[in-house]
């Protein structure tokens, strides 16, 4: 104890100096050992600054590594590195108070304080070390990806934020506070045909039912979202005048002095007509920001409807009596064109009736035939006498004579033309053609009168009339805006736009990147 002591005075008296710490100098082969350890330049920076704050005349990272280990500290326990990170604001210990972490000097009872031996603190291997490194290398790879998440996730509420949640917010605040009430009138109406009696055939298993009236429905559907409906209801009901007005938010209102399209796109959103297909009806929303203008733009709708079912019908009617009509009247023309030539003829012949005269005729030759025979028996009685009387024979032969000669003049009439006119063969042919042509004309006229009938049946079976289902009625609540259906539906929107965008930068920068 007596020889130790002495050692550990010099030791302490020795600090002063540097290199003269635990009795060692530096020789390559201390530090040729030391740099077998693989230490990182983290681990001998860590060193100098150690060796630095506590006086040690280091040369070197290893020679500071070497010091401190001569020192009795490990300058890569995490104590030891605590404590010099807590005192790194305090001024550095001179370099003979460097060794107290390995001596400690106790007092004695008598006052005077001498240095004793400490147990030597215990350096951990190279392998023990190694795995220190290993562990905080991980810790500080696990703080790094920690806050990347967290940097990450920042930036991602962020964009969601700006891109998702701004614009719904923006959509909600529109919807429950700056957007005008809408009041909605609902209107349902059919499309009907007449079923008259005695329907047979394809039309009648169709009639009454909604195949026979769909183009008249989808027509007046059609109509009803025109330009001509818009303009009618804007003469009629002051459209434009209406969704112009200053109550009316900027998003909704139509401008002052628009044009007809701005005019026809606001109709098209605030009047929604519909067609169902397997029941036949026609189903209206009219929109407004007044409940009894949205009635009356309904009724005044449904009247334009009505309008345009009449005139699809009577034009199809029209359609359908034309051809009948025209051929009827073509018919009576010329019927009455016929009887008019037989008429000509009868006056131009000076004979009502052909045969009329023909038997006239044939009777006065038969007459005369008859006087003619009963003369010449007459003569020849009188020829057969021996002395006949030739007085009483001149007159009787005179008169057989004008009886020939008036036979022959009647039957000169039947055959041949008196005068250079025409034979009575010739004024009968031609009024039997004439009265058969009338005959035949007034046939056609009956067949043409039938069909025209027909026509007009067929034309008024096409009737259609509008029965409304369901009135148009004023709602005493407003309609319009549905502000969380809205607003719902605008998140979703703005939601899927990010996700669609997101998705496209991730791939065209993997596609960059690659």
């Amino acid at each position: 104890m007596m020889d130790a002591a002495p050692a550990l005075a010099g030791a302490g008296t020795g600090a002063g100096t540097g290199p003269a710490i635990g009795g060692t100098e530096a020789t390559p082969g201390d530090l040729d050992q030391i740099r077998k350890e693989g230490l990182t330049g983290r681990q001998l920076r860590m060193a100098r600054r150690m060796a630095q704050k506590y006086g040690l005349p280091a040369t070197s990272d290893f020679d500071a590594v070497r010091l401190l280990r001569a020192a009795g500290l490990d300058p890569f326990q995490k104590s030891t590195i605590m404590e010099m990170i807590s005192a790194d604001g305090d001024s550095p210990p001179p370099a003979g108070e460097a060794a107290s972490h390995a001596l400690t000097v106790g007092p004695r009872g008598d006052g005077v304080q001498l240095p004793q031996t400490v147990k030597p603190i215990k350096v951990p291997s190279t392998e023990v070390r190694a795995e220190e490194a290993h562990l905080s290398e991980i810790q500080r790879i696990q703080r790094d990806l920690a806050k990347r998440r967290r940097r990450k996730s920042a930036l991602l509420m962020a964009r969601l934020f700006f891109f998702v949640g701004l614009p719904t917010l923006l959509a909600g605040w529109y919807y429950y506070f700056v957007a005008t009430p809408l009041y909605a009138t609902k209107a349902e109406f059919v499309i009907q045909q007449a079923d008259p009696a005695g329907t047979q055939g394809m039309g009648g298993l169709l009639s009454g039912t909604q195949f026979a009236t769909s183009q008249d429905s989808i027509a007046v559907q059609g109509y009803l979202q025109s330009r001509d409906a818009m303009m009618r209801l804007d003469e009629d009901k002051n459209f434009i005048a209406h969704f112009s007005q200053p109550q009316i938010d900027p998003i909704q209102r139509l401008a002052e002095g628009a044009s007809r399209e701005a005019a026809y796109k606001v109709f098209k959103r605030n009047v929604k007509i519909a067609y169902d297909p397997t029941e036949g009806i026609i189903k209206m929303e009219v929109i407004a920001a007044d409940p009894q203008i949205s009635a009356e733009f309904s009724q005044a709708l449904i009247g334009y409807a009505e309008d345009q079912v009449d005139h699809l019908t009577q034009r199809l009617r029209a359609d359908q009596m034309k051809g009948a009509r025209e051929a009827y009247e073509q018919a009576e023309a010329a019927m009455l064109a016929a009887q008019r030539k037989v008429v000509d003829l009868q006056e131009q012949f000076k004979i009502l009736s052909s045969e009329v005269e023909v038997s006239l005729i044939t009777a006065q030759i038969g007459q005369l035939e008859t006087q003619l025979s009963q003369d010449r028996l007459s003569l020849a009685q009188m020829e057969s006498n021996a002395t006949p009387n030739v007085a009483r024979m001149e007159p009787l032969r005179r008169r057989i004579a004008t009886l020939e000669a008036e036979i022959a003049t009647l039957r000169s009439r039947l055959t041949q033309g008196v005068g250079g006119g025409k034979s009575l063969a010739q004024v009968q042919s031609e009024l039997l053609v004439a009265q058969a042509d009338v005959q035949t004309r007034q046939l056609l006229l009956s067949q043409s009168l039938q069909s025209m009938e027909t026509a007009r049946t067929d034309a008024n079976r096409q009737v259609r009339y509008l029965s409304v289902s369901v009135s148009p009625i004023p709602p005493d609540e407003a309609t319009y805006p549905r502000a969380f259906e809205n607003t719902m539906v605008a998140l979703l929107v703005f939601a899927g736009i990010y996700l669609m965008v997101s998705m496209t930068a991730a791939i065209l920068r993997e596609q960059v990147s690659a």
